[in-house]
């Protein structure tokens, strides 16, 4: 075989297939730390944080994945996994953001707002059309987040963790008249 006939693509795709990368340094390896920190110092990196304006004094919980050198320094409390493990904590902290996205448009705005007695029984979109709009969009990220997820399960031939999540989900969110990019 000639040098111009080997696939170099192939061969790098089949050599990087299931590899993953720790979000702190770059290394490489076929498991990682996949796990929560609340280290500020994470935030430079773990994927949630990359929209946040300030990161210099974060004590939110984040998720992240490093190496076992890089969840010592950054105090992960994690498990070490595979490619499909790691797809199964993202897919289920996407899972926990949604539910808790829906618990807000639910009740939970009604504790952060001051509201009317009166407007309490009334949707948020009805109340706070601007803070709606903005939690919404929010969702409708964190679905199309989800629907990525969902895909690559699917793309990779491996089981969908709880599949019945999403029908779920969709009712709930059908429920308070909303719609979904989930289903209907």
């Amino acid at each position: 075989m000639s040098l111009q006939q080997f696939d170099w693509d192939k061969t790098i795709n089949e050599i990087l297939a299931g590899k993953m990368v720790c979000q702190a340094c770059g290394a490489m390896a076929d498991e990682m730390v996949v796990g929560y920190t609340r280290s500020a110092e994470a935030a430079q990196f773990a994927e949630r944080c990359q929209d946040c304006v300030d990161k210099s004094d974060c004590d939110a919980r984040k998720l992240v994945v490093v190496c076992e050198a890089c969840a010592k320094v950054y105090r992960v409390n994690g498990q070490l996994t595979d490619e499909t493990g790691m797809m199964t904590v993202i897919i289920d902290e996407c899972r926990h953001n949604l539910e808790d996205s829906v618990d807000y448009l639910a009740n939970f705005w009604k504790e952060d707002i001051e509201v009317e007695y009166d407007d309490m029984s009334k949707p948020l979109d009805e109340v706070d059309p601007e803070l709606f709009k903005e939690e919404d969009s929010w969702r409708i990220k964190l679905e199309e987040e989800y629907i990525t997820l969902h895909r690559w399960f699917r793309e990779h031939g491996r089981p969908i963790p709880d599949p019945g999540w999403r029908s779920q989900y969709v009712e709930d969110v059908i429920q308070l008249g909303y719609a979904t990019l989930l289903g209907d």
